[in-house]
């Protein structure tokens, strides 16, 4: 079924009557209302996945991808109703690389998840020994979303989980039910009865899925903290894990940069999605040489960036999400500001003003060990650290505990290279930044996660390896 538009959506998925509301973070109008759903839910959701999943695994590989490829058509068929409940959900534009584009990658990433034979692979065979390697479905696979990018990256969970032969209970982040809802919602019409099951509930619901006994593996994507308190919760009964967590992705300038040249790729690097995506750049590491260009170029491509509710479609960013976000980055700029550091742009919100809005702000002549560097801000505020040479900057980009993703920006391939090796990062790009693809594998390193998503690595990851030998 095409849905008209986001309210007919809508209606499909509200409760009958009650309900949790769930406000517009760009005007604070009612978007909708999602059912207060708990443990006792999650428990029927996990029972009624258990027991599909043998038959959904039985159907192959051929029949599970066509399915997957027909599920990808509905979101197509649908993109514009979800795109516009996702912006008026999550805040993000429709426009730019937003809502439309993330309504665009789901379907995209749900088609890649289809793209890969996994073939048994022969591990020895000598003419006395045989042995391979088979890829067989764990389970139930609890997958466990955020805020930010709400509907594809639950796509980026349930996708391969279903293609491997798992069924999936997803939890939505309480912040943005009713965009993972609706795209379940589309999903299922398409889907086989209880394959992919929904539970939108608060803690509760969380720790129940990451300590559930019949939850084969969790894939989660949010908060180190959080994460490490799922990590915890599924010790007891050694559920597999994929985890992408925090990060405080550093960008690295080199001396032979052109700072015209990079100045809108930076800036889409570090304010995509308003900077609230885990792999955004959030600091950035310039020589002396070139500072005050790539200063001067780069304040004046973010002026120049539109930002207000997300419905406009002359808006390409957007409000932070809620408000404990917005407090977040308002705490850590008084502080850079606080500090004696250089105002380029913003750093003046506007309190009276509706909506969560903070200003594309970036920050200059900032001392390496401010919180506004140290610390993941996730959101419109970008500081600007002035070193010698790319040595210091490596040491600066390796001093946190985390290591996500970072970039390199050279009109020099090799040297470039060359820096990125040195670089402790799951994810290095070169002269871009955050530029996923669903064909190569993304993951952390340090205490930004483990495990691999994303091409043939993350569908392996799906599964439980097995060896026959004989």
């Amino acid at each position: 079924m095409a849905y008209a538009n986001a309210q007919e959506l809508l209606e499909a998925i509200q409760p009958a009557n009650g309900g949790t509301e769930i406000l517009d973070p760009a005007t604070g109008e009612l978007v909708g209302r999602v059912a207060e759903q708990n443990a006792a839910d999650l428990d029927a959701a996990v029972v009624a996945a258990k027991a599909a999943q043998p038959a959904w695994d039985a159907l192959g590989h051929a029949e599970r991808k066509r399915l997957l490829n027909a599920a990808a058509d509905q979101i197509e068929a649908n993109a514009e109703a979800l795109a516009e409940l996702l912006s008026r959900e999550q805040g993000k534009p429709l426009n730019g690389p937003n809502a439309r584009f993330e309504v665009g990658g789901a379907a995209a990433w749900l088609r890649a998840a289809t793209a890969y034979e996994v073939d048994p692979e022969v591990v020895v065979d000598d003419g006395e020994t045989y042995a391979a390697k088979h890829y067989r479905a764990l389970g139930v696979v609890g997958a466990l979303g955020p805020w930010n990018w709400p509907m594809m990256i639950s796509i980026w969970q349930l996708a391969p989980s279903l293609r491997m032969g798992n069924t999936v209970v997803m939890k939505p982040s309480e912040y943005t039910p009713l965009s993972v809802l609706a795209l379940v919602h589309v999903l299922n019409e398409v889907l086989p009865a209880d394959v992919l099951e929904i539970v939108a509930g608060g803690r509760e619901v969380g720790e129940k899925l990451s300590s559930h006994p019949d939850i084969a593996k969790i894939m989660f994507t949010g908060s180190t903290r959080t994460g490490k308190a799922i990590i915890r919760s599924s010790a007891d009964t050694v559920k597999r894990l994929t985890m992408e967590l925090g990060g405080n992705d550093a960008g690295i300038v080199l001396e032979d940069a052109d700072p015209q040249a990079i100045a809108e790729d930076l800036f889409w690097g570090a304010f995509i999605n308003t900077g609230q995506t885990c792999a955004a750049l959030k600091r950035l590491y310039v020589p002396e040489s070139i500072y005050d260009a790539v200063c001067e170029a780069l304040t004046a491509v973010a002026k120049a960036m539109p930002m207000g509710p997300g419905l406009d479609e002359n808006n390409v960013l957007g409000p932070l999400q809620n408000k404990a976000q917005y407090d977040i980055v308002a705490s850590l700029v008084k502080d850079a500001v606080d500090s004696g550091a250089k105002v380029l742009l913003g750093a003046n919100p506007d309190e009276s003003a509706a909506g969560y809005f903070y200003p594309t702000t970036l920050i200059a002549d900032i001392d390496p060990g401010n919180r506004l560097v140290t610390e993941e801000q996730f959101g419109p505020a970008l500081p600007i650290i002035k070193v010698k040479d790319s040595a210091e900057a490596i040491r600066h980009a390796n001093a946190l505990e985390v290591g996500l993703g970072a970039s390199v920006w050279s009109s020099n391939r090799e040297k470039a290279l060359g820096v990125a090796a040195q670089i402790q990062a799951g994810t290095v790009w070169i002269n871009s930044h955050g530029t996923i693809d669903p064909r190569i594998p993304f993951g952390g390193a340090k205490q930004s996660g483990y495990g691999l998503e994303f091409g043939l690595d993350g569908l392996k990851a799906l599964a439980q390896p097995q060896i026959i030998k004989g």
